[in-house]
Order: C-alpha cells, then structure tokens, then sequence
C-alpha cells in the first residue's frame, strides 16, 4: 500500500474512533444527574480514597500563597463544579489522581523553609559511584553536540509533557474505559508518590555539582535548565531558563519523574497496543539517556523513576485487562474479532468454546443450520428449525397457499452436524438409532397421550 494510502487509512480510522468515542460520552449538563448517581451508588472501602484526595487538597490550600485568598477558593469550586456536570465528570473524575499530583507538587514551594528536610548533595553521585563504579552522568556530558542536544530535548523536554495526553487519547478512541481509568490511577499516583519522596528526600542534581560542586545546598537557590540552557540559546529563547529557575521543586532529582513516566507509557502502550511496543521503548530509552546527558539526574533517579512506574502499574492493573480485553476496542471486539464476553480470557469465540456453527450471512440475516444431509432434513431436523415449505399433495400436510408469500426455498447446502443438536422426532425414534450413540428416553411403548374429543373436553 503507498504510504499516502497508509496515512489516509490510519486517518479515516482515527476519525471513526473519535466518532463512536464522543457517540459513547455522557453530553448531560445537569449536575442532578450526578447527585442522583451518587445517591444510588453503593459505597465500599475503596471509596475511602476520596477522603485521601480531599484531605490532601485541603492541605496544600491552606499554604498556598499564589493566588491568595480568597482567589484561591475558585480552585476549589472550579474542580466541584467539573466534578459535579456530568459531561465534565467523566474526564476529570479518573483523573482525581493527577489534579491531587498537580496540587502537590505546586504548592510545595510554600512550604516554610526551616520545616523542610536537610538537602542530600553528596549521597547520590556517592551512591552512582558505587553501584555502578563510575559517575556514569558525568561521563556522558563530556561530549555535546547541537545535533544530540536536539535529541535529547525532543523527549526530555517536548515529549514528557504531550506524550502522557497521547497515551490517553490513545486508549480513549481504541480501548475499553476501563485502560483508561486505569491510566489516569496509575499516573496520577506514580507522580504524587513520587513528588512526596522528592519533598521529605531532597537530593541535588547534576547540573549542581557542575555548578556548585559537593558545597552544602540551600532552598533559597534558583534551579537551573542545565543542558537545555543550550537549546534556549540555539531556539534564541529563555523559556527552559525561566521554568527550571522558577521550579517549585528545585531538588527534586531522586527519583526521576521523568523516566518514571516514561516507563509507566511504555508500559501501556506495550501491554494495550503491543503493535508499537519497540517504539515506545526506544523512546523511553532515549528519553533515560536525555536525562543524564542534559545534566538532570543521575543513572541512579533513572533507575528508581523506572522502579517506581512498574510498581504502580502492575499494584494497579486489574485481573481484567491482563488477558484479551487489554486489546479489546471500546465495544469489546478483540483483536482477533471475536466478542469478548462471559468471562472467559482465552480469546475464543462463544461458538468455539461451545463447539456451535458460527452464523452467517445468508442474504437475509444471519441464518443456522444445525444439519449436514440434505436427505435426512425432515428426520434430523428440529421442529424449531424445519423449513415450512411446500409439502408434497395428497400427504395430509399440506402447506395453506396464504403462507406461500412469506416462505423462502429451503436452504439445500451441506454443512457441519452436531448430533449433540436433538430433535423431537429424533428423541422419539432413539430406540432405532441405538448404535449411531443415541440414549433410548423409554421404551417401544412410547406414544403421545390421545386426544380428548369435544364432548370430553365439554364434559370436563
């Protein structure tokens, strides 16, 4: 196929999948919608989470100096209001996670200096010389080059903040809800854990040593872009400048966030689209270079960023999404075709695992035929199934011409038997078929009840 057909598939099939996405979303503008679901929703322990969401948010409110009060209070009533319409809720609810990550990780820089931890600058290059018998951070910025430097920012600093939304629409348009629910938990708890023991662990980075060397650090210093100060100067900008210097959390090296998420997308991708599961490691394993080679963590963060995402997305991974429906669309259609349904995790169709013909399309809908021998169609064949068609004259039975319109000729084509399949007439003459595998239900004496007469029936 040309690759501009390529493109062309994969965009038409990208805009089918967003059209039976927003088919799928909740349009209602009424919050009573909501009240009313939350009034019939049953609570569990699980739900005691909420308690940890609000809690948290309630801390990082009250220190919270930018916006001051009461601007700050629209915080709160912002996030109510999105929670409560219901059109809103569907996204912003999954994503209590990342909100509570976010909260946290601003409103950290309000925390009065002389109640924070004493900064560890030493323990971490001592940790990587150790471990890995060299400095391994060091090692990789004694050469730079424009044409490196360029790929390292692509993912250190473009990527890790478009690629989490990527991931997400990914499994919005192409998988069941559940992934991505599953995906705003499981990244949302990741950073906040994450930017907790960056807070109560302070540890210097690299671009500090190269700075400052092994000189004790302090909260009142400015961070610093480190090997993105040279893509400031080669895009002639100062935004990487102004963000790293104006960091709420300035020490924050171990562990890496970055490689963290970077291993927590390459783990959905691969699990959800294993299609492009290289692709994303590669990108995750560029991105673990970038983070040492621009000067912002040591091998160490990279390890314990990565440790960290695969303990949160296998605590979070459901029984349910590690067999078939992980690659299931939204509508549960597996990869392979077949419904997903029943409970079973074998990837089978429900008429494989029951050993029944398949439906197919016969012109008029989907059409059963449970009989191989054309000849036997009146012997073998259910009364449920057996065509009404004509039957000969002077039979007794013959077919009333007022039915004739809405008979179709009866379907003459061989296909697949299940003996398992039993009719009536079948069940009746089983003492004959003893020796084809039939059970006899009773003797030669077996006949139906006779028929009362009119005058017995009035009698009764």
């Amino acid at each position: 196929m040309p690759p501009r057909s390529n493109f062309v598939f994969a965009g038409n099939r990208i805009y089918a999948a967003f059209q039976a996405a927003v088919g799928r979303m909740d349009k209602s503008l009424n919050p009573r919608d909501t009240l009313w679901r939350l009034q019939k929703h049953s609570f569990t322990l699980s739900d005691l989470v909420y308690f940890i969401h609000i809690f948290n948010s309630a801390f990082w409110l009250v220190i919270m100096r930018v916006p001051g009060f009461p601007v700050k209070l629209f915080i709160p009533v912002l996030h109510v209001s999105l929670l409560l319409v219901p059109f809103t809720s569907q996204f912003f609810l999954p994503a209590l996670p990342v909100t509570t990550y976010l909260i946290t990780f601003y409103s950290s820089q309000f925390i009065p200096n002389n109640r924070r931890p004493s900064i560890y600058v030493s323990l971490l290059p001592t940790l990587e010389s150790v471990l890995f018998g060299a400095n391994i951070s060091d090692l990789l910025t004694r050469y730079t080059h424009p044409i490196l430097d360029v790929i390292a920012w692509l993912p250190y600093g473009v990527g890790h903040f478009t690629v989490p939304f990527v991931v997400a629409i990914l499994l919005w348009l192409f998988r069941p809800k559940q992934a991505l629910h599953l995906w705003g938990r499981a990244f949302g708890w990741m950073n906040f854990v994450g930017v907790v023991t960056q807070i109560i662990f302070p540890c210097s980075a690299p671009w500090y040593e190269v700075i400052f060397g092994l000189t004790p650090a302090e909260y009142s210093m400015k961070g610093s872009p480190g090997g993105l100060l040279r893509i400031d100067n080669l895009l002639h900008s100062h935004g990487y400048t102004v963000a790293f210097s104006n960091s709420p959390v300035v020490f924050g090296a171990f562990p890496s966030l970055h490689s963290a998420c970077a291993t927590m997308e390459a783990l959905f991708i691969a699990h959800f689209f294993p299609q492009a599961a290289t692709f994303a490691w590669v990108y995750a394993a560029v991105l673990y270079w970038a983070t040492m080679y621009l000067t912002h963590h040591y091998l160490i963060d990279v390890v314990g960023g990565s440790c960290l995402a695969i303990a949160f997305f296998y605590f979070f991974l459901p029984d349910d999404l590690k067999g078939p429906l992980a690659t299931a669309s939204p509508t549960g259609v597996l990869a392979n075709g077949s419904a997903q349904g029943g409970g079973h995790s074998n990837g089978r169709s429900k008429y494989e695992i029951y050993d029944i013909e398949e439906p197919h399309l016969d012109g008029n809908g989907f059409s059963y035929e449970l009989s191989s021998d054309a000849a036997s169609d009146e012997e073998e064949t259910g009364i449920a199934y057996r065509s009404p068609g004509p039957t000969p004259v002077g039979t007794g039975r013959d077919t009333p011409s007022s039915a004739m319109p809405l008979i179709g000729p009866a379907a003459k084509q061989a296909r697949r038997s299940h003996k398992h399949t039993a009719s009536i007439a079948s069940l009746i003459r089983a003492d004959d078929r003893v020796e084809d595998g039939w059970s006899p239900i009773g003797n030669s004496s077996f006949v139906f009840p006779p028929t009362p007469t009119r005058l017995e029936r009035d009698i009764r």
